[in-house]
């Protein structure tokens, strides 16, 4: 997916009965996928005027949103059907000790199966607002 500022929106909403630590941590991962997959999300690196090198940073606001597990199931069924680029990050993903460990285990299930934890979405501003505008601020 291509990131236009003017256009897209990108939000990550998790789960809100999810232990602090762990929400953090799923924020995390799905911001770190973000970056890798979404061209133009992030921008260049910026240099202070003593030359220390900044990295660059995601173009536009990013919210951490939080709601119930069964919504974000939801948000997931929703996106699909819309072509709302999507970034899910689940229970089981959290459980696994390697990398390995993630991928013979997700591998073995279907995704319906899969117990999400938090949802990063990136679509159109007016979409996803209506999707997640009364969802509360993780704080």
């Amino acid at each position: 997916m291509k990131f236009d500022a003017s256009q897209h929106r990108c939000t990550i909403i998790i789960d809100k009965d999810l232990p602090a630590g762990l929400a953090i941590n799923a924020a995390s991962v799905i911001g770190i996928s973000f970056g890798r997959t979404t061209e133009n999300l992030v921008g260049p690196d910026r240099q202070s005027m003593d030359a220390v090198n900044y990295p660059g940073v995601i173009y536009s606001p990013l919210p951490v949103l939080l709601a119930s597990g069964e919504y974000i199931q939801e948000l997931q069924r929703i996106a699909k059907e819309e072509a709302i680029y999507t970034m899910p990050f689940s229970a089981l993903a959290q459980s696994c000790k390697t990398y390995d460990e993630y991928g013979a285990r997700i591998s073995s299930v279907s995704s319906e199966e899969i117990e999400l934890v938090a949802i990063g979405l990136i679509g159109p501003k007016k979409r996803i607002t209506k999707l997640t505008g009364n969802l509360a601020l993780f704080k």
